[in-house]
């Protein structure tokens, strides 16, 4: 007896085609319409006067100094914290302490306060004529405000949460367990870090020192109100581009100063597709508990 053929039963968790199809062309609209697009438009704008008028534009020397200022900025602010987003996350994984949620509520506290604020906070602590440590600052003149170090603290604020929210997640589901047994084995805890901790986590906090750098290059609003707006002087490139858009006239050089602030992220987009693709496992563990 030939038993009946039952018609394939369908993945309750699997969308019809055309739903789908739908939802992807939607995303890849909204994606057109509030990315994509205003990227080429900005592109086209920069180079709209040709090659000629975008490297006069970016060679100007009020852009190179923003240019290095930027770089200087990014150059100190990564490392330090990466530097300490590794001992928080490890601290915040490996012992038990009074106070530990305060630091994690610490932590996340950039993501909530607007940068605005974040640098008005700046003025309050160091601004030489009004601030808690004027009088420190001005006994032995010191200048943190309306110069470089006040712009490197304020990205520091804003930027801290990357690394250390990167690697808590990846830190947490790894364990502890191949670090005891490493100090099990006579290793002192330099040993432990480097031969076992940074190994483990060496994907993670690359990814998230990516994603600080571009934040870096990239921050507006706390650094416009610590800069000062000097033209020349402590502006970045980011406060650059307001004062050519800003500037009476022909607004092209704007564009091109901002086109070199996208190339600074299109290079950032590209070494993050690239860890993707090659350690994709590893940076998908560290996603996983976020």
């Amino acid at each position: 007896m030939v038993e009946p053929r039952l018609p394939p039963q369908r993945d309750p968790l699997q969308e019809p085609a055309w739903v789908r199809w739908l939802l992807i062309g939607a995303a890849g609209a909204v994606m057109l319409l509030i990315v994509v697009l205003p990227l080429l438009m900005l592109l086209g704008t920069a180079f709209g006067n040709g090659l000629k008028a975008w490297l006069n534009a970016v060679t100007e020397p009020n852009t190179v100094a923003a240019l290095k200022l930027t770089l200087l900025t990014a150059a100190i602010v990564v490392p330090v914290n990466a530097i300490c987003g590794v001992f928080a996350a490890w601290a915040l994984t490996r012992f038990e302490f009074r106070g530990k949620r305060m630091l994690l509520a610490l932590i996340d506290l950039p993501f909530a306060v607007s940068p605005v604020v974040a640098g008005l906070c700046l003025i309050l602590l160091f601004s030489p004529s009004h601030g808690f440590f004027a009088d420190f600052l001005n006994a032995y003149d010191l200048k943190i405000m309306f110069a470089t170090p006040g712009i490197v603290l304020a990205t520091m604020f804003v930027t801290f949460p990357f690394v250390v929210r990167e690697l808590i997640p990846l830190m947490e589901q790894q364990g502890s367990d191949e670090e005891l047994a490493a100090r099990s084995l006579g290793a002192n805890a330099w040993s432990m870090f480097f031969r076992v901790t940074l190994p483990n986590i060496k994907w993670g906090l690359l990814y998230g020192v990516l994603l600080c750098s571009a934040r870096a290059m990239g921050e507006f609003g706390a650094v416009t109100v610590v800069s000062g707006n000097v033209v020349g002087k402590t502006n970045t490139l980011s406060l650059h581009v307001e004062v050519l858009f800003n500037h009476p006239g022909d607004p092209t050089p704007a564009f091109a100063v901002a086109s070199l602030l996208a190339g600074l992220a299109l290079v950032t987009l590209v070494i993050k597709i690239w860890l993707e693709a090659r350690h994709g496992d590893a940076l998908a563990r560290s996603h996983r508990r976020h």
